[in-house]
């Protein structure tokens, strides 16, 4: 039993770097993903990391080359369109959900990840340098809290794997929208404290399709 569970954790701990080194692009999208390589810098056996690429290629992270074996996943503009489409529909459709039921504690949760969203973009607005990585997990953890009311769990993972898929363009492109981003997540703030579903969903529309233009627009795209 302990040789099991010592297996399953090095394969689950494997599975998250790799995941978020994708997602994060440390992993370049189009890369090929080598097995002897990778078995050296994750720790895992080359079954074990097998079986990780299968799983990634079900969440579309990694793509299967036949005998070839497996490559990161690339991005196009095609495919930004199609995710961001996904993902507006999904937080669309949770947010009247969250807001009628969400309470107290779920209020002070979403002022806290707004807190942090907004102290680090003023700070990207005056200048100063930011990691892209931390501002885009602070972006995600606002819009994550947002919903995290809707009462549903299926709900949740989904729009979690497929705001991660969003998330992985976004680091390839490094988009900033500078003020007008930001204008938009106290706008939401505002819409979720008030219980104005109708007014975020209007927002949540802007936000996101400004980002799909502004990106494809000034070519960060292939």
């Amino acid at each position: 039993m302990t040789v099991d569970f010592i297996a399953t954790s090095i394969a689950d701990q494997a599975y998250g770097r790799i995941r978020q080194d994708i997602i994060f692009g440390r992993l370049e999208p189009g890369s090929r993903l080598r097995l002897e390589r990778m078995s050296s810098a994750y720790g895992a056996s080359v079954s074990t990391l097998r079986e990780i690429f299968g799983r990634l290629s079900s969440e579309a992270l990694v793509v299967a080359e036949g005998q070839r074996g497996f490559q990161v996943a690339p991005v196009s503009r095609e495919g930004f369109r199609d995710v961001a489409a996904m993902r507006l529909l999904l937080e669309t459709y949770a947010v009247p959900l969250s807001f009628a039921a969400g309470d107290l504690e779920w209020e002070s949760r979403v002022v806290a990840a707004h807190h942090k969203l907004a102290v680090l973009e003023k700070r990207m607005l005056a200048g100063g340098r930011a990691d892209a990585e931390t501002w885009k997990r602070y972006d995600r953890q606002f819009h994550q809290t947002l919903i995290e009311a809707c009462g549903s769990q299926t709900l949740l993972d989904l729009y979690t794997g497929v705001f991660d898929q969003y998330l992985r363009y976004q680091m390839v492109a490094v988009v900033f929208r500078g003020a007008i981003a930001a204008t938009e997540h106290r706008r939401l703030l505002d819409c979720a404290l008030a219980r104005d579903a109708d007014g975020a969903c209007a927002i949540l529309d802007a936000h996101v399709k400004g980002c799909i233009d502004d990106t494809i627009e000034n070519g960060r795209l292939s």
